[in-house]
């Protein structure tokens, strides 16, 4: 089902339509949320409040262009919302969070989206010495102290993880993973 679609089963009271909505975008716009607000458990609350919100006015809504971009406009307007109403609430880049998200931002976050999901599939060790490579820019040798490992094993789970990413994501977002992984 397209967007458009579950829009129409939206309006039309099924519950599970909602489900498929949120299961596809509440990653996509919890990672948009978190490059501007810190705080990962208060963006999951702003993004859980976001499609209630759109269930609660599915009678009154009326949603011209993509729904994505709507959904994406709604956390930007609660984030907003938000930092005016809470001083506690810290923004980290208020710039991005003026700017009304384009469809380049949220393919990034879709394809973040999609890499978070296929590495949180990994088993814990080979997650965290993928992690410690990719993230902290560890050598084989510096992971493999660290977790009292031998350097074999660093290769070796690395070269697992690879492949197991090569096979979860598809060719482009693969491509563009190891793009970013050689700059």
């Amino acid at each position: 089902m397209d967007d458009t679609e579950l829009w129409e089963e939206i309006k039309n009271n099924d519950t599970h339509a909602l489900k498929i909505l949120h299961d596809h975008y509440f990653y996509q716009m919890c990672l948009y949320g978190t490059k501007v607000i810190g705080d990962m458990s208060l963006v999951e609350e702003i993004v859980s409040d976001c499609f209630i919100k759109l269930w609660s006015g599915r009678g009154k809504l009326l949603i011209q262009g993509s729904l994505k971009a709507y959904l994406f406009l709604m956390l930007r307007n609660a984030m907003i919302d938000l930092s005016r109403k809470s001083k506690k609430i810290f923004v980290d880049n208020i710039d991005v969070l003026l700017e009304i998200p384009d469809e380049d931002c949220i393919k990034e976050q879709e394809f973040y989206a999609e890499l978070y999901r296929a590495i949180s599939k990994l088993p814990d060790q080979r997650k965290k010495i993928l992690e410690l490579a990719v993230f902290e820019s560890l050598s084989y040798k510096e992971i493999a102290d660290k977790l009292n490992i031998s350097v074999n094993t660093v290769k070796t789970q690395i070269s697992r993880a690879y492949r197991f990413l090569k096979e979860e994501l598809d060719p482009k977002s693969f491509f563009l993973l190891v793009m970013q992984l050689n700059k």
